[in-house]
């Protein structure tokens, strides 16, 4: 049996705008493209949204909240209105360590 082990990282939920499902579709290649880099940095651990579009979760690993939240702002969802509020919290994430 695997031992888990724990990570702090920070866990972001980015509320969206009422018309997300079709405003971002145009901005949609470019967000994915940045989600994808930024996991295989090992910055984002995992990103998504929720089934009716009304929020996306973002997992991050980042030395502080500011930074973490600066990471969602300079998205382009963000830059484009999909993204329109954020919520942070600190997230303590289960793994297995072995």
């Amino acid at each position: 049996m695997a031992t888990p082990a724990t990570e702090a990282i920070w866990l972001v939920e980015a509320t969206c705008a009422p018309d997300a499902a079709e405003s971002r579709v145009p901005f949609r290649a470019e967000h994915l493209a940045r989600m994808l880099r930024l996991m295989e940095e090992g910055v984002v651990v995992f990103v998504g949204a929720v089934a009716d579009v009304s929020a996306s979760v973002v997992a991050i690993r980042s030395a502080s909240e500011a930074a973490a939240l600066e990471i969602c702002r300079q998205d382009v969802y963000t830059k484009n209105g999909i993204w329109v509020e954020f919520r942070i919290r600190a997230f303590n994430r289960v793994y297995a360590a072995d």
